[in-house]
């Protein structure tokens, strides 16, 4: 069983939020497809600590995916804390993200998705 987590900047070469976000749908297809457990967006935070473009543009949009049914659990930087219950059941399905530096770091900047498991690995 492959418990891998993989990491992506969605900020490498400053792309505009549009950019960022097909990257990103392109990313989460090729994670599923290689059987990733997670995957840790790397979208900042802005510049101003309130927030960029990239880090809300994302979040609405693996808001919609979560609620389509394409993604798993979405946990926020800020909420990876061994007491969610998110947290926990990432935990549970990949073992090594414990050694993870974002875990319980509260970093804003990055968004945990969890890849959802296809059917015929439910068996």
């Amino acid at each position: 069983m492959q418990e891998q987590v993989r990491e992506i900047n969605l900020e490498i070469g400053r792309p505009a939020a549009a950019q960022a976000l097909e990257r990103m749908r392109m990313e989460l297809r090729l994670s599923k497809k290689h059987g990733y457990t997670a995957v840790k967006l790397i979208h900042g935070f802005g510049s101003s600590g309130t927030g960029g473009k990239i880090r809300t543009a994302v979040r609405r949009e693996l808001a919609a995916m979560q609620q389509r049914g394409e993604i798993g659990d979405v946990i926020f930087g800020e909420k990876l804390t061994i007491f969610s219950p998110e947290t926990q059941e990432l935990l549970r399905r990949c073992p090594s993200f414990r050694r993870d530096s974002d875990l319980e770091r509260y970093n804003n900047g990055i968004t945990v998705v969890v890849i959802k498991k296809s059917k015929e690995n439910n068996r």
